[in-house]
């Protein structure tokens, strides 16, 4: 199981995924651009010392990410989403893609991804916190596939 924030914009959504990532020890893909640098004292103080439990690898970009992201399905986290996750059956080398804060995934990230799935909301309600959603996600995930720590 790992995660993959496509192009994040908030520093502390990555440094919250930085610190959900080395708690259920899962590796952690962000792919570039960023909406800020990286070294961003934001995104440190998120994650405050659980960096060095985490395994975290940048792609330069879209394609960087296509070609090195190995095996598993592609499960794109997205509000308009086929799949309501309560009904989404994971697989323990799954990737869960989660889109830019401000504009979600563009539609080539969606063509390519396995299966879109989407976190049910009430109907007032636009969407979660980047962070929130990946942890949401990444629980239920983990617990289908035993991956629990």
């Amino acid at each position: 199981m790992r995660l993959a924030l496509f192009q994040p914009a908030i520093p502390q959504n990555v440094g919250a995924c930085i610190r959900l990532s080395a708690c259920f020890g899962v590796e952690l893909n962000i792919i570039e651009p960023t909406g800020f640098r990286l070294d961003d004292r934001a995104m440190k103080r998120a994650a405050l010392d659980y960096g060095p439990l985490g395994h975290m690898t940048r792609h330069a970009g879209w394609e960087e990410f296509q070609r090195n992201r190995g095996t598993g399905r592609l499960v794109l986290f997205t509000t308009k989403g086929a799949t309501p996750l309560p009904g989404f059956a994971f697989r323990p080398d799954d990737v869960l893609l989660f889109g830019s804060e401000p504009t979600g995934a563009p539609d080539y990230v969606h063509a390519a991804a396995n299966e879109r799935v989407v976190i049910p909301l009430r109907p007032e309600a636009r969407s979660l916190n980047l962070s929130v959603s990946a942890g949401i996600a990444l629980f239920e995930a983990l617990r289908q596939t035993d991956g629990l720590p």
